[in-house]
């Protein structure tokens, strides 16, 4: 008889702006830091800033830039300065245009009032390394800390899936439970205020989605 397979559910904090934040997240065990690049989020650093949280990242922990809607001068200026491990396209972008910087990245969906399958959206963006579903409407800014139902995320589908939006310490093991994402993303559940994160959430957070893989 073969040995169970232990499943792990990989862990994005994102909306950084303190490096000591990002060094306490770390210590935790987390596996991808997120910085936004959106000027009209609660959470956007400037691009000088950006580099100077990515230098606190350490080996294999990967860095994920947020971009919305950019030109391709800014993802451009993005990869020569800041160099992510990954990109993150959170609005209305086209596949081409993701796939056309030769970079890894992921595609954010928003999931409020979402009507087209999952597989179709997988299919479209094929080149992504992953797809994060978001909690908010199309058009809108992520990190509202709107959930979504957690239904819609399960389902064959051909890419990674990671799920955002609304996801807080009391309720991702549920969440973990429900869709069985390859990973979870949070942002404003382990803040004490927008941008600032909280050292006791990011904690709980850490513990419950390691609780909830224990009992897959």
């Amino acid at each position: 008889m073969s040995a169970a397979v232990f499943r792990r559910t990989r862990i994005k904090f994102c909306g950084f702006t303190r490096a000591d934040d990002v060094a306490e997240a770390v210590a935790l065990g987390i596996d991808a830091v997120g910085l936004i690049l959106v000027p009209q989020s609660p959470r956007a650093v400037s691009l000088e800033a950006a580099v100077q949280l990515k230098g606190t990242v350490p080996p294999l922990v990967s860095s994920v830039v947020l971009l919305r809607n950019p030109d391709a001068a800014l993802v451009h200026e993005v990869l020569r300065l800041i160099q992510p491990s990954l990109l993150q396209f959170h609005g209305e972008e086209s596949a081409d245009f993701c796939a056309s910087f030769g970079h890894p990245y992921l595609k954010a969906i928003a999931m409020q009032n979402q009507t087209r399958p999952l597989a179709e959206i997988a299919a479209e963006y094929a080149s992504a390394a992953a797809l994060l579903l978001d909690g908010h409407a199309p058009g809108g800014l992520g990190g509202q800390g709107v959930a979504f139902d957690w239904q819609q995320a399960t389902g064959t589908v051909a890419l990674p899936i990671m799920l955002a939006g609304g996801i807080r310490p009391d309720n991702v093991a549920a969440a973990i439970a429900a869709a069985r994402p390859f990973a979870v993303d949070v942002s404003s559940g382990i803040e004490a205020a927008p941008g600032r994160k909280d050292s006791g959430k990011m904690r709980d957070f850490v513990r419950e989605v390691h609780r909830a893989d224990q009992l897959s």
